[in-house]
């Protein structure tokens, strides 16, 4: 890969790289925009099989943050980090020495959890770093977000319903969610408490398992795709939506929180063409971000409701540009994330911290 040329053009401000021969840590940090305030992004734990995979793969979801921040009205930039490795070996001393990395960048990334982490690791990480969301509440943080990811979803489908039917009542319409983790599991268990016909799938037969228990209807991994199901949800990793699987669609909707579901822009052109209603992944599964982001300010689980509420409108005003503009869905949440960051670039800000100075100045209490 040549680094300096993809930074350019993907229009990144920095990729930083991390080694600890002792535990074991190869970590990327990677910061794409900061105009609108410090990158905050997740910290996922893979395996990739090439360094190159790793790269690509955090800077794709880096500057997914920052559309995502900015589309939501967040005073945030996108960052990402991702961790080298296998995530059963994980340790103590591996996520303290990646909290002393992100504490050297002075504020520009602030971290939280992500695939393969959870709040015992950021507690892990917040040993050495003020600058770290979804911490246990004991530290002042707002624990697992991915409630919320799931709460700002449902709010993402109800818009969809609205869009395509005149109506929000869950039930009405059937589901196929792909991914059953922590939020896909969050997804079902909405739907099914409406009274929906769910469809699920996932590698680990526990969770299909649980799901089951729900009243949901378990389907081959490969069959999910081809499922006589009005709305698809993917809830796994990205690119699903891909030339294989596109032609097997039967769904009207595709509304899911995984990250990077098209697998590049033409997919999106194509389930436009053929009618595909397209909740853009980025402004659909906000609603963890919103969570944590709030951490920064004072924590207060009920504003964290009232904002991942505002998703459905989020997605309206989504669905209005595309309609004004005669353009795809994903490229109006584009649009309306670019228009933002433009004008708020025209505004001088001092410092990229400057929003949180006060949060941070008090949670440091002499620590650092």
């Amino acid at each position: 890969m040549e680094v300096f040329a993809t930074l350019e053009k993907m229009g990144h401000e920095q990729v930083v790289f991390f080694q600890h021969k002792e535990s074991g840590l190869k970590a990327i940090v990677a910061v794409h925009n900061t105009v609108l305030g410090p990158a905050l992004g997740g910290c996922r734990m893979w395996p990739y099989k090439s360094e190159d995979e790793a790269i690509t793969d955090v800077l794709r979801l880096a500057k997914g943050m920052t559309y995502k921040a900015a589309v939501s009205g967040l005073n945030l930039g996108g960052g990402k980090a991702v961790i080298i490795g296998d995530p059963s070996q994980k340790s103590e001393a591996l996520f303290r020495a990646f909290g002393r990395f992100v504490q050297s960048l002075g504020g520009r990334y602030i971290t939280a959890e992500d695939v393969n982490t959870s709040i015992a690791d950021m507690d892990y990480i917040f040993m050495e770093t003020d600058y770290v969301t979804g911490v246990h509440p004991v530290h002042g943080g707002s624990g697992d977000p991915s409630p919320f990811t799931a709460f700002g979803t449902i709010q993402g489908i109800k818009a969809c319903l609205m869009k395509k039917y005149g109506h929000t009542e869950l039930a009405k319409t059937s589901y196929a969610v792909q991914g059953l983790g922590h939020v896909g599991y969050h997804v079902v268990k909405h739907l099914r408490d409406a009274g929906a016909k769910v469809f699920v799938t996932d590698m680990h037969k526990d969770r299909v398992e649980e799901c089951v228990k729900l009243g949901a209807e378990a389907v081959a991994m490969d069959d999910i795709y081809k499922m006589d199901a009005k709305v698809y949800v993917p809830c796994a990793l990205g690119a699903t939506v891909n030339e294989k699987t596109i032609p097997q669609f039967k769904f009207e909707i595709i509304a899911g929180a995984a990250n990077n579901q098209l697998a590049n822009d033409e997919c999106g052109n194509v389930i436009h063409k053929k009618g595909i209603l397209y909740a853009p992944d980025y402004a659909i599964n906000a609603g963890g971000l919103m969570n944590v982001c709030l951490e920064l300010q004072g924590y207060d689980r009920e504003r964290a409701n009232r904002m991942v509420t505002g998703i459905y409108e989020i997605m309206g005003n989504i669905f209005k540009v595309a309609d004004r503009d005669k353009i795809p869905t994903y490229q109006a949440a584009d649009r309306l994330a670019e228009e933002r960051i433009a004008a708020i670039g025209r505004v001088k800000m001092p410092t990229v911290n400057q929003p949180y100075e006060r949060y941070f100045a008090s949670r440091r209490g002499g620590k650092h």
